[in-house]
């Protein structure tokens, strides 16, 4: 019988809930015992009974000295991650942690040299890989189906920008929204990002001059020769824009934005539809599932989880590259930023 897992969940947010709700309808074999955050309401203590959590507290001390508690989910704000990750490991817990671990790389290296040092598993929420459409494009590359990738593509356009507020603590475009998109040409790929060249402006808002892009291109050097390109936009009018595409040697895979059907009607007047969803709750909703059946699995196993504390490091390189390309004007190798 599979063993069962009884979980604490830092972080009752948006994301949060996402993952506890998932926990408690779709993923056998698993408990979430205490839930953590740092506002507790009445509202959030009928929900967390509804979802059969034992207990609500603000003190995440509560799950670590919990002995019966075996994983920890982090799902709190992201300057917490390194720091809860170092007390679960030290507690010899389990741990999933949202992206990305922090945006220090030497707050990131230590956190994984903790990690690897408690002798437990860490898994990074890079949750895009889980996504049905991009796994069975990766599966073309794996298999060989489409030979040797030469041209990887990404398209990952937001349909809003977030607050002034969320950007002056987010580590900036390319740290909170093109990251996925780092790991993902990884995924896609297979191999790692040898040089970055990228491009940025303020072409939606330009009260974010001061703070950061909005807009930007990367042109990136695989080391296996490769290259890829990542277009983003905080502002998409039309919906959540998410599109890959590999050319190999063989063939090309690519998957399309996600819409309720394929359907399209045509008339004298029109050509119409459906419209692609707004943002990535309903883009991406079974890909969370999906990468926490994933992660129960390798602890059950005991396999080595992916993406793993390591893909997080990476991906956080590449960032620091490219904003270091942006505002150098030139091509950046990643070891020139790996201090």
């Amino acid at each position: 019988m599979d063993k069962k897992f009884v979980i604490g969940v830092i972080g009752a947010g948006r994301i949060g809930k996402i993952h506890i709700e998932n926990l408690a309808h779709k993923i056998p074999n698993v408990k979430v015992k205490i839930i953590a955050d740092v506002k507790i309401d009445e509202p959030l203590k009928q929900w967390a009974a509804e979802m059969g959590v034992l207990k609500v507290t603000q003190d995440a001390n509560e799950i670590f000295k919990d002995p019966e508690i075996d994983v920890v989910v982090i799902c709190s704000s992201t300057d917490t991650h390194a720091k809860f990750i170092i007390e679960a490991a030290k507690a010899r817990k389990h741990i999933f942690c949202e992206k990305p671990i922090d945006t220090d790389l030497k707050r990131i290296k230590e956190t994984l040299r903790v990690v690897k040092s408690s002798n437990v598993k860490l898994m990074i929420g890079f949750n895009r890989r889980f996504d049905h459409n991009f796994k069975r494009v990766r599966e073309s590359v794996v298999s060989g189906l489409i030979g040797t990738p030469q041209i990887i593509k990404v398209t990952s356009r937001d349909p809003a920008p977030p607050p002034l507020e969320y950007i002056k603590v987010s580590g900036g475009l390319f740290m909170d929204m093109t990251i996925h998109d780092w790991d993902m040409v990884r995924y896609l790929a297979g191999d790692e990002v040898e040089e970055i060249f990228a491009y940025g402006g303020v072409l939606i808002n330009p009260k974010f001059a001061k703070i950061d892009i909005d807009t930007a291109v990367a042109i990136l050097k695989f080391k296996n020769g490769a290259m890829g390109i990542i277009d983003n936009s905080r502002q998409a009018v039309y919906g959540y824009d998410q599109r890959v595409e590999i050319f190999g040697s063989k063939g090309c895979a690519m998957a399309d934005n996600d819409t309720p059907n394929t359907a399209h009607i045509y008339t004298a007047d029109h050509t119409m539809s459906d419209k692609i969803p707004y943002f990535f709750l309903e883009r991406y909703m079974g890909s969370y599932v999906s990468e926490l059946q994933a992660f129960f699995d390798y602890l059950r196993n005991n396999k080595d989880p992916s993406p793993s504390g390591e893909d997080a490091l990476k991906d956080n390189l590449i960032a620091l590259a490219a904003k270091r390309s942006l505002d150098e004007h030139r091509p950046v190798k990643i070891e020139e930023v790996d201090k």
